[in-house]
């Protein structure tokens, strides 16, 4: 039996409540778009393009016509027959609108009845599922489904549960984000890294006393259960935390993000030393960043015209700060180091999917140090 999860039902609470004072926009700093992309999976987890591929074969692959095939399976389900795996996963990439999804959902409901006691290392209709109220805008079925109790056991893997939560954010529609969220721990669902990323993101994005709470709380759980908590989810957490003006909560999680260097945690890093009055280092760390006479193929960090002109404002009584600050300030922007791009674009940006090496992968038949062929035993290892 699925455990409730006490400390978030106890926590959230609906209230419609934005970011105060995102702007989402941003130049093309070589990280960030003209406008903040507010997705956050990659497309090695999204698979859209794949799914889109699979949805042309099949369709090409029919033996006769979507309607047939459709009228077909709702005389099954009339006549009460048994409903194939290979069936539903052929209607799920037929599916081209609403009124499709309607007969999919009917089918669903159908097959789980039916094979609910063989879920398991079986194949994964969820994910598939999610991915086609994502292109088709259906986030509302997604929510419906995910949490209905009769198809307990349909969504048992983390990728439907994040894709959905990914949908959610896209729309900013939080608040059943975080629905969904309690519903993938009240189903023992195991949260993945990404998992941790859209939570936390979510959170930040309510920027409410509750929804800080939560991300307390769930970071505390991860941590007690021994899970890797990834940089990009503790940065929202640091984040929503000087949201929430927990400064102190700020820098106690800055402090144990593993590896700090990237250009969001720069950021944060120097919001942090505004909140805390630590002026003095801050003109310290941006002085760093200037010279050094690193090489041009050295990556140097950017800073955001957003928090740069925090740390303006703060200075702005006192004058010998503020002139050496004006001073890196213009240094910065010799080096190209400043940049329009906000801090929430910085936060929501998604990195690109790491690509494998194909030309280690290419097997070689000639030798590189003799060029001569390479034998066939050579080959074959």
């Amino acid at each position: 039996m699925a455990t409730v999860f006490r400390p978030l039902e106890r926590f959230w609470a609906p209230r419609p409540s934005w970011h105060p004072g995102v702007t989402g926009l941003g130049s093309a700093c070589g990280r960030c778009t003209l406008r903040a992309k507010r997705y956050l999976l990659t497309d090695s987890i999204m698979k859209l393009k794949e799914f889109q591929q699979k949805k042309v074969a099949t369709a090409h692959n029919l033996p006769s016509t979507k309607a047939i095939y459709f009228r077909s399976l709702e005389e099954k389900l009339t006549q009460n027959k048994l409903i194939l795996k290979e069936e539903l996963k052929t209607l799920l990439h037929l599916c081209q609108s609403r009124e499709d999804v309607e007969l999919a959902k009917s089918v669903i409901y159908r097959y789980h009845s039916e094979n609910r006691n063989f879920t398991v290392g079986e194949y994964k209709f969820g994910p598939v599922f999610m991915r086609l109220c994502y292109e088709l805008h259906l986030e509302d079925s997604a929510v419906e489904l995910i949490k209905d109790k009769h198809l307990r056991g349909f969504f048992l893997d983390s990728t439907s549960f994040n894709i959905l939560m990914d949908m959610l954010f896209t729309k900013g529609k939080y608040e059943s984000a975080l629905e969904v969220l309690i519903e993938m721990k009240n189903q023992d669902v195991k949260f993945t890294k990404d998992t941790y990323i859209l939570a936390f993101a979510v959170c930040y994005r309510l920027n409410s006393p509750e929804s800080f709470k939560i991300c307390t709380t769930l970071r505390e759980e991860a941590l007690i259960k021994g899970d890797i908590l990834p940089r990009r989810a503790s940065c929202f957490a640091v984040a929503l935390a000087l949201n929430q003006n927990q400064v102190e909560k700020a820098m106690s999680i800055f402090s144990q993000i593993m590896n700090p260097e990237s250009v969001t945690c720069a950021n944060l890093n120097i919001l942090i030393h505004v909140r805390s009055n630590m002026l003095e280092n801050l003109i310290k760390i941006l002085q760093d960043n200037i010279d050094r006479n690193v090489s041009l193929f050295v990556k140097r960090h950017m800073f955001s015209e957003e928090v740069l002109a925090k740390v303006r404002e703060k200075l702005k009584d006192s004058p010998t700060l503020r002139a050496k600050f004006d001073e890196v300030y213009g240094k910065l922007h010799i080096n190209g180091q400043v940049t329009i791009c906000p801090l929430d674009a910085m936060l929501c940006h998604v990195p690109r999917d790491k690509k494998p090496n194909t030309l280690l992968l290419k097997k070689r038949t000639v030798s590189q140090r003799t060029l001569q062929p390479l034998s066939q035993s050579l080959l074959t290892e």
